[in-house]
């Protein structure tokens, strides 16, 4: 029997906050009334989901009345938007069935895509009785999507509706269904799945019209390789993100580091524990939590945290040591370490940093050979680290104008570094032989991951508002170098001018932003983005650690976790509003 939804949390009654009753009575989706959540909230829901879904335990086939009732119940609990709604009913029908999917055999599964996502105006694949026949044309994602689930041994159809849903049901030959899909074209196909209690997990697409549409990519990478053979998919990545957080308050790094002794170190422990995203340490704890534990309860070890602070410790010094060679003078909103204290405290600062990074690695209770592993992986990425910054600062001292890829070279030398690192030592702390059978993808990713996090950089740091202002600052950009090559005549001259550290009179940060966007840069790096994203998911595909493997495309969701939700489907909304709603017989066992 089907749990019901326990009593509401808040004290505000159910009522108020839920949408009205005749609202409830009619169809799933309302059209034009939805809107989708923000990157942020969708996080915040998918967790708030999950808690939700462990504490009812609501056993599936759910019909679509008692889901509708269930997500009724979690809009008014979180006092959200009640538009969010539809949006809910996906993510709890998902979590529902998240199990059920796992245990299913790739080979038994079906991949549904919608027609919608390829490049209509220029896609050559022709249409036979089943949907779309890919011509492997390279334009958009259904390619990959397809040749990825086609190698685990799904089934894939690029079509939509009802109707195939149901003859695909009919056979028998399929046993679980991952659909991309407008909300429109899912509640459709929702009772067809029902009646059949067919596992079902769902990823709306991101815009509307029906043609060239988009989907998060993550997402629907996570659920195409959901396996119950990897054991880390029940994993939290936010809460380890916020437990890796905690290891950086003061209390906590005096446990890790011992107290501190005198000003220098007192100095150096605060900037430790100064804002910052942590991905590093994340990524350590995440390497390790892959190879060595596997299951998200196990506990980790003391050790792990003084691995975890050691990356960030050489994080942190490069930083200071960046912010003086760069002349900055706010990071994290707050003045940076040698505007507040001087250069000459600063770099002792960020020395001693370095330091207790190689203190920390040689401490940790591990054998000799795993040790002597720890503090040349860190060295080398030392030396590789500051090989890209002074390809940057020997450019500085003779400023000219790069060309994209040699942004991206020095994007490759200055920052994978900290990434390869990071999840080498944290594989290696698992153990020698674990980080070697992976040690090859472990490169591959990290450079990948890398380079797609500059880029993240160089776009968020687009004008006076972004964190350190790349236009101001005068430093090589991705978007000046792609800009000052698509420029001509007096443009490109002001863009040249820009590359040898003179502002042009007249030429303020906003026109050069102004520029960037007219000259394409900004949707040239937003491709490139997307590029080295995939090559970092490409760069897993042979990879036989099913926890490592599921982990890091995990973790590239989370870090990147940027999505913008554009609308949803017109077309099939105008359909559903002309079409009685069917609702189809039980399947025959």
């Amino acid at each position: 029997m089907n749990a019901a939804p326990p009593a509401p949390l808040s004290a505000e009654p159910l009522a108020a906050m839920a949408v009205p009753r005749h609202a409830v009575q009619q169809r799933f989706r309302t059209p034009k009334a939805n809107i989708p959540p923000t990157p942020f909230e969708r996080t915040r829901l998918l967790h708030a989901v999950r808690d939700y879904v462990a504490e009812v335990n609501p056993v599936p086939p759910l019909p679509m009345t008692e889901l509708r009732e269930h997500a009724d119940h979690l809009t008014a609990r979180l006092g959200c938007n009640p538009v969010y709604r539809d949006y809910l009913g996906v993510l709890l029908n998902n979590e529902i069935w998240r199990e059920s999917l796992a245990a299913v055999p790739f080979e038994r599964r079906l991949l549904l895509l919608p027609k919608c996502m390829r490049v209509e105006s220029k896609c050559p694949a022709p249409f036979d009785e089943f949907g779309l026949l890919c011509k492997q044309c390279g334009l958009c994602t259904i390619q990959d999507l397809t040749a990825e689930a086609e190698k685990l041994g799904y089934a894939v159809l690029v079509a939509e509706g009802s109707a195939v849903v149901m003859s695909i049901i009919q056979t028998g030959k399929i046993d679980a269904i991952v659909g991309v899909s407008c909300l429109s074209v899912l509640e459709q196909a929702f009772p067809y799945m029902e009646a059949a209690a067919i596992p079902g997990v769902a990823v709306p697409l991101l815009q509307d019209d029906c043609i060239d549409t988009t989907v998060d990519l993550d997402w629907v990478w996570e659920y195409i390789h959901l396996s119950s053979e990897d054991r880390t998919r029940r994993l939290d990545l936010g809460a380890l993100h916020e437990e890796v957080d905690l290891w950086f308050t003061p209390p906590s790094l005096e446990l890790i580091m011992g107290t501190a002794e005198g000003e220098t170190e007192r100095i150096a422990r605060e900037w430790l524990a100064r804002a910052g995203k942590r991905w590093r340490p994340f990524l350590v704890a995440s390497a390790y939590q892959a190879l060595r534990s596997g299951s998200p309860g196990a506990p980790r070890p003391d050790d792990l945290r003084k691995v975890a602070v050691a990356v960030e410790c050489f994080h942190k010094a490069s930083l200071i040591h960046d912010d003086i060679e760069d002349n900055d003078a706010f990071r994290y909103g707050e003045k940076t370490l040698h505007e507040e204290h001087g250069v000459a405290v600063a770099l002792n600062v960020g020395d001693l940093l370095i330091g207790e990074g190689y203190r920390l690695l040689a401490s940790c209770q591990v054998s000799a050979e795993q040790r002597v592993r720890l503090l040349k992986v860190a060295a080398d990425g030392q030396r590789q680290l500051c090989r890209g910054q002074g390809a940057e600062l020997c450019w500085a001292r003779h400023p000219e104008p790069l060309r994209a890829n040699a942004v991206l070279d020095i994007f490759r030398r200055k920052t994978a570094p900290a990434f390869e690192v990071a999840l080498r030592l944290g594989s290696l702390y698992a153990g020698i032989a674990a980080h070697d059978e992976v040690s090859d993808v472990l490169g591959r990713y990290s450079e990948a991951l890398g380079v797609a996090y500059q880029i993240r950089d160089d776009l968020s740091d687009l004008g006076l508002g972004g964190e350190t202002n790349d236009i101001a600052g005068l430093r090589p950009s991705l978007l000046l170098a792609v800009a000052h090559e698509k420029a001509k005549g007096a443009t490109k001259d002001q863009l040249a001018a820009l590359w040898s550290r003179t502002w042009p009179e007249g030429l303020t940060p906003a026109a050069v932003e102004a520029l960037y966007r007219e000259l394409g840069a900004v949707e040239r790096a937003e491709v490139l983005l997307g590029t080295f994203k995939e090559e970092a998911i490409r760069s897993l595909h042979d990879l036989e650690n099913h926890n490592l493997k599921g982990l890091l495309r995990r973790v590239l969701g989370k870090i990147f976790n940027d999505v913008e939700i554009k609308g949803w489907c017109k077309e099939q909304e105008a359909a559903n509003r002309a079409a009685p709603r069917i609702v189809p017989e039980a399947v025959p066992a």
